[in-house]
């Protein structure tokens, strides 16, 4: 059975779920930045999947990069995979703008900005309607 760590639910919001994924929003309204979370017990790494899983992780990664690319229109695509702080494998796909708080350098250089529950609700709305 699949468990979400407990410090993405305050951390972030459920957008959607994918085949293998649960999507969630990142709360932080500096950038439109989704994770993608396989929905697998016990998974920290990709090569803990199963070659199928890969590749299913891989084609969702794929979709949904090209989908934010598109619809925010950036300049960049910051497309990672970290787990120095939260080891449940997750992969963060973030939109860069030329234009945004920590061009060019990394998103975890600031301190993040939550959402408000207007802000949350039309971001949530978006994303749900381009993934």
């Amino acid at each position: 059975m699949f468990k979400l760590n407990k410090k993405f639910l305050t951390s972030s919001f459920f957008v959607k779920d994918l085949n293998l994924c649960q999507v969630r929003l990142h709360n932080n309204s500096k950038f439109p930045w989704i994770m993608l979370i396989p929905k697998k017990q016990g998974i920290s790494q990709i090569f803990d999947l199963t070659k199928s899983d890969q590749a299913k992780l891989f084609n969702e990664i794929d979709y949904c990069s090209k989908r934010m690319k598109k619809n925010f229109k950036c300049s960049n695509l910051n497309v990672e995979k970290v787990g120095n702080i939260v080891p449940q494998l997750h992969i963060h796909i973030v939109p860069r703008h030329k234009k945004d708080p920590t061009w060019p350098l990394s998103i975890w250089v600031i301190k993040g900005k939550p959402y408000t529950k207007v802000a949350l609700a039309s971001m949530i709305d978006k994303l749900k309607k381009i993934i």
